[in-house]
Parts: structure tokens; sequence; C-alpha cells
């Protein structure tokens, strides 16, 4: 059977849905106010509400006429898309960028002219991963978002500062799609558990079932709404109907078995995430790479947050690595938005480079313990006032107050570096970061001894 039933098509393109479609589909929401997060574009006089439900046909015209919606995996990007053609009564052409080329483009372009030009009402086009499309192929969209001959709408998970032509881009109103929390995934497979569109009440999910489904979905609503249909099609087939028609319980080992992946004892909010992340940390730090892979592979298959993840990389490179091999922080850093711009499931491959940097690089906190210790004096009123020759001179009467007198210019020096005292003078000789004599550290230890003794001649 087909997905979409063409026979009982809406009048707006947008087919309606069988009944033998996947759960996801069935449970597309049909209004605004069934769309799970996205709160902050959801507000009154938002654009994307004028664009889907305009006032009037003013309203309409003053509506963007290209919207890219950038956003991670199952977070509405499509529903959005079907709602400004539905609740509009537009015709609705859906592309996807991964088989469409220029050709198809401008088919749905001129069949939309034509349309225009005979009262056959308005377009939208929407384009599912439009960072898939070559140079040639963004361009072709140009002419008809300037004229409006259809009202784009364009998808995309990748940053659109990097996938999209600017010149499509600066004509298109662009619109972030944040990860659906937890709460906004649990109220749609609730929905979609109770809904006649979607389980009618058939099967009631045990709470531990839920919060492993909660999990593995990860923010994406898609994938719960899968693993939900999945999981409830294992407990149906293995049932005799009730006469009671009592739902029929969809256990953690249902799940399990539906899905083919053993639940991960791991809670965001509880114990065993301050556990795992506890040990992940303390892993890179004792340079146990195999430890921290291990931990690290935990957190993702339980649905960890790889943003979170990536901080607390980054942090350890600074810590625990810091100037030892000080190109740790950089792929730390990289590694972070490299996951924000990718997403998962490809972006455990770079937390996973960015932890066995972190784990085998040499260890130092010597900056860790000097920012510390330089904090610790300054709380207790160890503060002293800033040498006159280091305060600034720049403005009018400064010279008359002695500021900058006596400064000499580093580079002028031997060795770019000048015999003058830097710290207050309450502070003189203190000593705040001692590097180690590991990894790059050493290099900067024999530099560094040879720099104070030049300013101790001060």
């Amino acid at each position: 059977m087909d997905l979409f039933d063409t026979a009982t098509a809406t009048a707006a393109g947008v087919p309606a849905v069988a009944p033998g479609a996947p759960l996801a589909v069935r449970m597309r929401p049909r209004t605004l106010d069934e769309v799970a997060g996205q709160e902050h574009l959801l507000v009154a006089g938002s654009p994307l509400r004028r664009l889907v439900e305009p006032a009037n046909d003013a309203a309409r015209r003053a509506a963007p006429s290209s919207v890219v919606l950038w956003g991670p995996p199952g977070t509405g990007k499509t529903t959005l898309a079907y709602l400004v053609a539905t609740t509009s009564g537009r015709r609705f052409v859906e592309l996807s960028a991964v088989t469409a080329g220029v050709k198809d483009v401008r088919a749905v372009i001129d069949d939309a002219r034509r349309r225009l030009a005979t009262d056959g009402g308005e377009t939208v086009l929407f384009i599912d991963e439009v960072h898939r499309f070559t140079k040639a192929q963004q361009d072709a969209l140009l002419p008809s978002v300037e004229n409006r001959w259809v009202t784009l709408v364009a998808a995309t998970t990748e940053n659109p500062s990097f996938s999209v032509n600017s010149p499509l881009l600066s004509r298109s109103l662009l619109l972030t799609l944040q990860p659906l929390s937890t709460e906004d995934v649990r109220r749609l497979v609730r929905r979609a558990v109770d809904d006649e569109r979607g389980l009618d009440g058939a099967v009631s999910l045990a709470e531990d079932a839920e919060e492993h489904l909660l999990r593995l979905a990860g923010g994406d609503a898609r994938k719960a709404l899968t693993i939900l249909e999945a999981a409830a099609g294992a407990a149906l087939s293995g049932t005799v109907p009730d006469e009671d028609d009592a739902p029929v319980l969809v256990d953690l080992a249902t799940v399990e078995r539906a899905i083919d992946t053993a639940a991960v004892r791991y809670d965001r909010d509880g114990d065993q995430h301050y556990d795992v992340i506890s040990a992940f940390i303390k892993s890179m730090r004792g340079s146990d790479v195999d430890a921290a892979l291990h931990y690290l592979a935990r957190m993702v298959a339980a649905g960890e947050d790889p943003r979170f993840i990536a901080r607390r990389i980054v942090i350890a490179a600074a810590e625990d690595v810091g100037m030892a091999d000080p190109s740790a922080l950089q792929t730390a850093v990289a590694a972070a938005q490299a996951v924000q711009m990718i997403g998962m499931p490809e972006g455990r491959i770079v937390l996973a480079e960015a932890v066995v940097h972190v784990a085998t690089a040499p260890k130092s906190n010597a900056s860790y313990n000097g920012i510390n210790a330089a904090l610790a004096d300054v709380r207790a009123g160890r503060i002293g006032s800033v040498p006159p020759h280091l305060r600034d001179a720049h403005y009018a009467g400064a010279k008359g107050l002695g500021h900058g007198k006596g400064y000499v210019y580093s580079h002028d020096e031997p060795h770019g570096v000048a015999a003058q005292r830097y710290l207050p003078e309450e502070l003189e000789g203190s000593r705040y970061y001692r590097p180690t004599d590991r990894g790059f550290e050493r290099q900067v230890t024999e530099r560094l001894d040879r720099i104070r003794a030049i300013l101790d001649e001060a």
C-alpha cells in the first residue's frame, strides 16, 4: 500500500496520510499548536506564524518568500513545511536534494509560474537537505525567490553559513530549530500511544521502557516514534486479543528486542550521569585511552547530549593537558564546533578523535593551578596598585600624573624581554605559573627560567 492515499489528496496538494503510513507520518502535527518545542519560533506575530497562518492577503504578501530551516534531525523541519502549505491552501511540492537536479527544480518553478499566471494558486516548494545542492542548483532557485514564483522552504542539518550560497541565504529568512527536550519528545510519544491516528490506546508503555526509548531518541521525534512503532508491533504480534480490550504492556525487554540495542544503565538526571562523566574525565586525565573511549561509548549509546560531552573534553584539554600539549585544546575546540555542525551519529567519530588526543597527550595542570593561585591572592585582598610605568598614558593629563614614564618597549630589548617590574609592588616575586617537565612544557620551563632571570634584574 502506498504511504499516501492519492484519492484523498488535500486541496493544498499535500497527500492525505494512508492508514499504513509510518507512525511518525501519521502523527505529523496538523496545526502549529501541535508542534513540539520551538516556542521561540511560534510566538504571536513571529515570521513563521505569519507565513503559516497569514491573517489576510496583505499579511501573506508581507510574509517571507523564502525560509531556511536549520536544525538537527527530527525537530520538525518537514512538519513546518507541510503546515505552511496545508494551513494556507497553497499547493505543496517536495524535492529531495539527494535525488533532484537542476532540471527538476526548473520544472517545478516553470509549473508554479504557469499556475500563478492562470490563477491556479501559489506553490510551496520544500527542499529537504538543501545543503546537498550544488552551487548551480541553488542558483537556479534565486529567480523564483526574488519574484515570489514559489514560497521556498529549505531544510538543512548543516550550518547554512557554510552550506547555502550567500545570494540565496541573503534572500531568505533563517530560522534555527532547537533540539527537542526530553519532555517535548515524551509528550509526542504519549500522544502517539493514545491518539486515534497513532496506536489508539492499544498499548501502554512501561516507565523504564519509556525512559530507555527517550534516551535512544536523543531529542529526535521521528526516531522516538519509529522506535515506539517497532516496540508496539513486537508487543502486539505476540499477544491474543483481550476481550476487555486492555492495552498490551510494552516493557523494557520488548523495546530492547525491537531495536536490537541493549539498555544502557545511565540516567541523564541521576547518579549514573555523574558517575559516568566523572569516570570519563578521570580516565582522560589518567591517560587510559581505552577506558575513556568506553565511557564515551556509554554516553553516546545512552543518548547523552554530544555538546555536553564536547564541553567536558574542552575543559579536560585545558585543565589536565594544558601547556604540555597546547594543540590538545585546539583539537577539543574544533571537535566541539564540528559536533555542532554535523550532529550525530557522525559526531561520535569527532568526539573519539578528541578523546584519544587528550587521553594520550602529556599532562600538566600548571595553568589550572596558576590561575587558581592568582585568584586566591586577589580574593584575599592582595591586589596592589598597577605600576605607574604600565598605566594608560593615552589620555590628556596622563603624562602629568607620571603614567607611562619609564616604560621600556620590550621589542627594542635583546631577546624581546625588558627588565622592568610588571606585578604590583605588594606581589613582587610571586610565582603563579610553575611549569612541569612534561611534553612541550619542558621547553616552556627552560624559556621561562631565562625570562624570569631578566625580569628579576629590574
